[in-house]
């Protein structure tokens, strides 16, 4: 019998381009369950549909091909996100959680029973093609995507390096389907990008791409960097988690934790007491407090929304962009002793202040409408098909960092006893009172 072995990861990823078995219940455990007759009967239905199988298709069928065929089955039913990983799948996400894998670059889900986009992954082949957050994967090479699983669909984009796979996206107020041909590369991940300090070394900017081990180390390495290139350190600072679909549970926290001296950061709930978790900050390690902005987009998800979360409800940044994703479910991977998995989605989290982020997302302090993207005429020149612009970081054409340098400079008083927001004069901000003096004013007084 498989049994779960430890240790267990909570993951909050959506699932990256890439791709359990279960336990049979013993009698014992049957037995003790109120509906262990009708367990008894669906397992002979079962039993003998497998034996039908074997003897009646019109070709040879391996046993274990038929279980985890069925295994699979089972999971995929449960929601888009809990899935049966096999040997080569398990090991494929460990790899992807240390920031390097094989793959186009796409962070995929199931939305409205359609395989939706979260984000592409910068510096991939899928952001190279243009693929925006939203598009919708009608076809994969050949094959409709309509009854398709999220796993089948993550199998068949991953691939060996150099050769190609054909999408066809349906994209919002695009009447066309747009094509893209894209050559499977080695994904590298780096989470820290476009570090740099601006307005004459004042402030600093780091986009966070992802929440890989190590990530928090690394962005905490960034600003340290920054800090030196301004006597006294940074006046400010902009985290910038926009098209970051999110990671580790454990980054997410850790990285909360480099600007929170005290409080819940995040919380999660099932419907098993085990699953319901509090994360707290402490104030070790907490960073010299400064204002702080952090950007949001639709393509933010999961990690990314329980960072802007748990800053935004502590007042310890403010939060400009658009609605983030709205990807709120904890997956918990569950080693099997085959070296299979499962990852399973067992709990919701849940801001400090006691939001659900599951579909509803992070609405943002300032609301700004990313720039209009560059277009491309579609096949047949009627419609303009948007594309994604080039990774850089340019204030004059990106209005949602402008307004968060902005916003950093108009900044006024003492952050130790004017608190991490209230210094931005936002009118909705303004009714709150000021948080009390200490090391992180911004995060006491509040959850």
């Amino acid at each position: 019998m498989l049994q779960p072995k430890k240790p267990r990861k909570l993951i909050l990823t959506t699932v990256v381009a890439t791709a359990f078995t279960a336990g049979i219940l013993s009698s014992s455990a049957l037995r003790a369950a109120p509906e262990a007759k009708d367990t008894y009967e669906s397992l002979e239905t079962f039993a003998s549909i497998m034996a039908i199988v074997q003897k009646h298709y019109v070709d040879e069928v391996a046993t274990k091909e038929l279980i985890d065929g069925a295994i699979k089955g089972m999971i995929s039913s449960l929601d888009p996100h809990s899935a049966y990983l096999t040997p080569e799948g398990y090991k494929e996400l460990q790899i992807e959680t240390r920031g390097e894998f094989g793959g186009l670059g796409i962070e995929l889900t199931v939305r409205d029973n359609i395989l939706t986009i979260v984000t592409p992954i910068e510096g991939t082949p899928a952001f190279r093609a243009g693929i925006k957050p939203g598009d919708q994967i009608v076809k994969i090479g050949e094959d409709l995507t309509m009854e398709m699983g999220l796993q089948e669909a993550v199998e068949k984009m991953r691939g060996k390096p150099g050769t190609s796979v054909h999408l066809s996206l349906k994209r919002k107020n695009v009447n066309d389907l747009i094509d893209v041909n894209l050559t499977r590369e080695v994904i590298h991940i780096r989470s820290v990008r476009g570090a740099r300090t601006v307005e004459g070394g004042r402030f600093a900017y780091v986009r966070l791409t992802g929440f890989q081990e190590g990530s928090s180390q690394e962005l905490a390495d960034a600003l340290d960097k920054l800090d030196k290139e301004h006597k006294g350190g940074v006046d400010g600072i902009v985290l910038d988690l926009r098209y970051n679909p999110g990671g580790l549970l454990t980054q997410a926290v850790e990285i909360s934790d480099l600007f929170l001296d005290a409080g819940l950061i995040v919380r999660t709930d099932g419907r098993i007491e085990s699953q319901a978790h509090k994360f707290f900050a402490q104030a070790d390690g907490t960073r010299k407090a400064v204002p702080m902005v952090v950007l949001v987009n639709e393509g933010s998800a999961s990690a990314s929304e329980i960072v802007a979360g748990a800053l935004q409800d502590h007042h310890r940044a403010i939060v400009i962009g658009t609605k983030s994703f709205g990807k709120g479910s904890v997956q918990t991977i569950l080693p099997l002793t085959d070296s299979s998995a499962l990852r399973l989605t067992t709990a919701r989290y849940y801001t400090p202040s006691g939001r659900s982020i599951q579909d509803s997302g992070i609405e943002p302090d300032v609301v700004i409408e990313a720039p209009k993207p560059e277009t491309v005429k579609s096949k047949d020149g009627k419609d303009d098909v948007p594309v994604n612009p080039a990774d850089e970081f340019d204030l004059e054409k990106d209005p949602q960092l402008k307004k968060a340098v902005d916003m950093l400079k108009s900044w006024e008083g003492d952050i130790q006893k004017v608190g991490g927001v209230a210094g931005f004069h936002l009118e909705r901000l303004a009714k709150t009172d000021a948080a009390p003096s200490g090391k992180n004013a911004a995060a006491a007084g509040t959850h």
